[in-house]
């Protein structure tokens, strides 16, 4: 079987179809679908199937794409195993991250990797709802991730790699004059009736939020959804409503006051996700363990 015939397979699995698959691989739609044909006729046994407009795999094209898995991570196996014999390995990392993740973790991971000879990072945002950060490690070396507490943990299976990072604390923030302003904590029966400034559906602290709803036996007031927390800060700091910002990443500020959250597991989980395959790589390696450390630095200081 064809190597790149099972990749191409196994990316119409995790991105849902021909359309997607192709755009991640830079072929045609045209070339993804001769490539899944060519691989139907070789095993015997149809490999996709038809859903409304889409297209999905198979029980058997699943088998072959997981398959697959083992064959691309063979594949980069061997490859590391000459790179170890290379003074200094090299290669472009290419990170994805949520954008408020990006401004925590981004700059100071790239100026640990400038001091790596030989590893070039290529840094993006990427904020998407949480069923869909999977997706993204067909096209990224590494998805910085994040989940609720409580959340599930992340779909993919056994072909994609989840490393965590680091607890981000969830802190109530109101403007400096507000009358929870002056206190050491809130609990979520505090919380009541105030107008809130909640994220979109289907992303992390959008779960959070419910959950300290449910906590206060009242349903949030939400006023405003805004996924920029830069923005949701201004809007807090101008008297909008409250809302959720994540400790780290805004608790050095003096726009907003950030008060702890008692009562209810108010954080979230961030996870570095990359594929099986990729984790091999050394230079991946390299990058993975350079967070891994920056993570504890941040989570221990």
């Amino acid at each position: 079987m064809d190597a790149r015939a099972l990749e191409t397979l196994r990316t119409v699995g995790t991105q849902g179809g021909v359309t997607a698959a192709a755009a991640v691989l830079h072929l045609t739609p045209s070339a993804v679908s001769q490539q899944v044909a060519l691989l139907q006729r070789e095993v015997g046994v149809p490999l996709t199937g038809r859903v409304g407009r889409g297209l999905r795999l198979t029980p058997a094209g699943e088998a072959l794409a997981e398959a697959a898995v083992d064959v691309a991570v063979a594949l980069e196996r061997a490859r590391a195993a000459c790179d170890e014999f290379l003074e200094r390995p090299q290669g472009v990392v290419r990170v994805s991250a949520f954008q408020s993740g990006a401004q925590l973790l981004l700059p100071a991971l790239l100026t640990r990797i400038e001091a790596i000879e030989g590893i070039t990072l290529e840094c993006t945002d990427e904020d998407v709802a949480q069923d869909d950060f999977v997706a993204l490690t067909d096209r990224m070396d590494v998805v910085v991730a994040h989940r609720p507490d409580d959340g599930l943990g992340w779909a993919g299976g056994r072909a994609v790699r989840v490393v965590p990072l680091l607890r981000e604390p969830l802190d109530v923030a109101v403007p400096h004059d507000h009358p929870l302003a002056r206190r050491t904590e809130v609990r979520p029966e505090d919380l009541r009736d105030l107008p809130w400034i909640a994220v979109r559906e289907g992303f992390p602290v959008a779960t959070v939020l419910g959950a300290v709803g449910a906590r206060s036996g009242s349903a949030p007031r939400i006023v405003h959804r805004v996924n920029d927390f830069h923005v949701v800060e201004a809007l807090v700091e101008a008297g909008h409503g409250v809302s959720l910002l994540p400790r780290y990443t805004f608790g050095g500020g003096a726009r907003v006051r950030l008060v702890p959250l008692v009562g209810v597991r108010a954080g979230r989980r961030i996870d570095a996700l990359l594929r099986r395959d990729r984790a091999e790589r050394l230079v991946v390696r390299r990058v993975l363990d350079e967070l891994r450390a920056l993570a504890v630095d941040i989570d221990t200081a």
